[in-house]
């Protein structure tokens, strides 16, 4: 995991309060913020920095699979954003992922998105959005710039990813997990709460002129 030692603190945004000239962003669920998270958002941030925009990651609180149901979350909302913090983005959009955000067109999740003007945008291959995941990678494509992360192996060579650490976790070997997941101490996530700044329940936070 890089860590961030500017003293910059990350915002923690709602996905209705910002709105940038620029930026390099970074889309998931980001359970658990595994390795291979950490991997996809780092590489968001180091190229936000070396063209001078804004690296924004924008997630959801609860992840869709376990708001529909499909998944039992890995960690709460508090360590998600202690462990991106850490990471050293500028800003967190959290969005609420409510019945009425799931059932939202991928055309309105793309409206939002345009907001931050994203040069870039980097996210894994099966990402999905909107009602139905009607929108995938190639729907993002047709509007936006975008990367897909390489996936990042294990040392047995399988694809790190949530769904593989919560299968560990069931089968009772949490020290296999948290290799995956990447262990964060106490003291550590305290840090990367420090690293953070609650806007979500001010005003609307727009840097475009």
């Amino acid at each position: 995991m890089s860590l961030d030692f500017t003293g910059m603190k990350t915002q923690v945004l709602r996905d209705d309060q910002i709105a940038l000239p620029a930026s390099v962003l970074t889309i998931g669920a980001f359970d658990g913020v595994h390795r291979g998270h950490q991997a996809l958002i780092s590489r968001a941030v180091t190229e936000a920095r070396a063209a001078g925009v804004a690296s924004v990651v924008w997630t959801f609180d609860p992840p869709p699979k376990v708001f529909f149901g499909r998944a039992k979350q890995l960690s709460p909302v508090s360590e998600k954003l202690a462990r991106i913090a850490r990471l050293g983005p500028d800003y967190i959009v959290l969005a609420s992922f409510c019945k009425s955000y799931a059932a939202r067109s991928p055309q309105a999740f793309l409206d939002d998105l345009a907001r931050i003007n994203p040069a870039r945008i980097h996210v894994g291959a099966d990402f999905r959005f909107g009602a139905k995941q009607a929108g995938c990678v190639t729907t993002l494509a047709e509007r936006f710039d975008v990367t897909l992360a390489p996936a990042v192996l294990c040392e047995g060579g399988e694809v790190i990813s949530s769904t593989r650490i919560r299968g560990l976790r069931a089968e009772g070997r949490a020290r296999e997990a948290v290799a995956l997941q990447g262990s964060t101490d106490a003291a550590a996530l305290m840090s990367g709460a420090l690293l953070t700044q609650d806007m979500r329940f001010g005003e609307e936070f727009d840097v475009r002129n």
